[in-house]
């Protein structure tokens, strides 16, 4: 069950941040046409920039740690309780750091976050999924 429950989920976020993140990173106006992320007009040039180096973290970091924490695992690798322990605090960390963002700037000028719901609909199950999957892998 406890495997299931980290490689599953696990899984349908590294396929989601290759899709969302990834592209942002490698073309923002491609990931901005297609949904992926938000325009300027709705969260200033500074928010794209804010998103834009997220991105950018999450193509050379987080997302290729993601995928080996989650492929170690898999695998029963002696190393993947490091690994995936690693992936999973900075799955933990992001969200957090996004929703606080959310806050802070929703009464700036300029800010127009049309879906802010859809970032507490997502990003708090993704936090304590990865909480619970660090408390399971630490045990």
């Amino acid at each position: 069950m406890t495997f299931w429950f980290i490689q599953i989920p696990g899984w349908l976020l590294f396929i989601y941040l290759v899709a969302t993140q990834c592209t942002a990173a490698v073309s923002y106006a491609f990931a901005e046409r297609h949904g992926f992320q938000e325009t300027a007009g709705e969260i200033t040039e500074v928010g794209v920039a804010f998103f834009k180096g997220f991105a950018f973290a999450d193509l050379v970091f987080y997302v290729p740690l993601l995928g080996a924490g989650l492929a170690a695992h898999a695998l029963g690798a002696a190393w993947a309780p490091l690994v995936i322990g690693g992936a999973l605090c900075v799955t933990i960390y992001w969200p957090i750091v996004c929703l606080r963002m959310a806050l802070a700037a929703r009464d700036a000028p300029g800010w127009h976050l049309k879906d802010e719901k859809l970032y507490w609909i997502i990003l708090v199950p993704i936090t304590l999924w990865a909480g619970a999957g660090l408390v399971i892998v630490s045990a």
